[in-house]
């Protein structure tokens, strides 16, 4: 395994940032990034950066261990604000920081994220117009699950139980965090997907081929019993205008609700998390602890960064909250959202 480590201490720009984000930014001024280059065997013929965000006052050498968040799509970390937004809510005592390991995308994005199938040992190939999707997708897991989440353990003061570590990514990094969670419980007990590609299916003959095959809901509704995990999902209502199957939402959250709720359960659909005897949070995900599955509407929300930016505070209060936060303070002011097709796309 090739390594090689870099330590960068985060720096305050406070110029730039309004007054409370400031102040937050000097508080976690103690935070510091490590970074460290690791070969992929069979998805990437180069190393992957991986950088450690160690949250402030971390010490090797203290009994305190701390919980962890793995994030696909690492790379994008300065552009949602992921520093800016651990800071803030670690400053108002909303949340009590994780690690976060962000793990830069591999060179074949498409090929290594998406779902896999553990028990078959090979990835889910999805066809889409851009390529397949998939292809890798099983040796990124494993590697991820067998290689990275024990290294990790080993070199940094961890609490190694599934309920203190999770995964998180975003679009086509947000169906591979779901696959790698919902495939390997033992592992990860927190599991956040924002704008997730639950539109990849296996036939895309027609529209309708597409809602009987796709990937996600036909993982989720071949399932046994619910296991311990829980899910955070989080989409916006501006991120497309199609909706194969004209009921008027648009497919980003109609294929979201789908995997939530099933898909003509009673017409030999295929059944969600729900059917499956998860708790759902009903409406927006107001407060954190209270269900096994919560659905963030990002009312205006596109299938961009700046989204993912805003949804990140809701998820970190969701997985993270301090008990005195999730029993007083709600994750946001989350008004009533209108599921219904935009006029226009983004």
């Amino acid at each position: 395994m090739l390594m090689r480590f870099t330590t960068v201490f985060l720096a305050c720009v406070v110029a730039v940032l309004p007054a409370s984000r400031a102040i937050a930014q000097r508080a976690y001024a103690t935070a510091r990034i490590e970074s460290v280059q690791l070969m992929v065997p069979g998805v990437s013929p180069t190393p992957l950066r991986v950088r450690v965000h160690l949250p402030p006052g971390y010490r090797r050498d203290a009994a305190t261990a701390w919980p962890v968040l793995y994030l696909n799509d690492g790379q994008d970390a300065e552009a949602v604000h992921l520093a800016d937004a651990l800071a803030e809510l670690t400053q108002r005592g909303l949340i009590r920081p994780p690690i976060v390991v962000a793990i830069d995308m591999p060179p074949d994005r498409m090929g290594a994220y998406g779902f896999a199938d553990r028990a078959g040992g090979t990835g889910i190939v999805a066809p889409t117009r851009y390529g397949d999707v998939g292809a890798r997708a099983h040796a990124y897991s494993e590697w991820v699950v067998h290689t990275l989440v024990p290294f990790i353990d080993a070199r940094y003061r961890t609490r190694a139980t599934p309920d203190a570590r999770g995964i998180l990514g975003w679009s086509l990094g947000g169906a591979n965090a779901l696959s790698i969670g919902w495939h390997y419980p033992e592992r990860f007990g927190l599991i956040g997907a924002f704008s997730p590609s639950l539109w990849l299916a296996s036939d895309r003959t027609d529209a309708a081929s597409i809602q009987r095959t796709r990937i996600g809901q036909t993982m989720v509704a071949g399932s046994g019993q619910r296991n311990v995990s829980r899910f955070f999902f989080a989409v916006g209502t501006a991120e497309e205008a199609d909706d194969r199957d004209g009921d008027g939402i648009n497919d980003a959250l109609d294929d979201t609700r789908d995997l939530v709720d099933g898909w003509n359960v009673d017409t030999g659909g295929l059944k969600g998390l729900r059917q499956s005897g998860y708790r759902v949070a009903e409406g927006c995900a107001r407060r954190p602890g209270r269900a096994d599955v919560a659905l963030y509407v990002l009312d205006g929300g596109r299938h961009d960064q700046a989204s993912w930016a805003r949804m990140l505070p809701v998820f970190l209060r969701w997985a993270y909250a301090v008990r005195k936060a999730r029993v007083e303070q709600p994750l946001a002011s989350c008004r009533a959202v209108s599921l219904r097709r935009p006029a226009s796309g983004p």
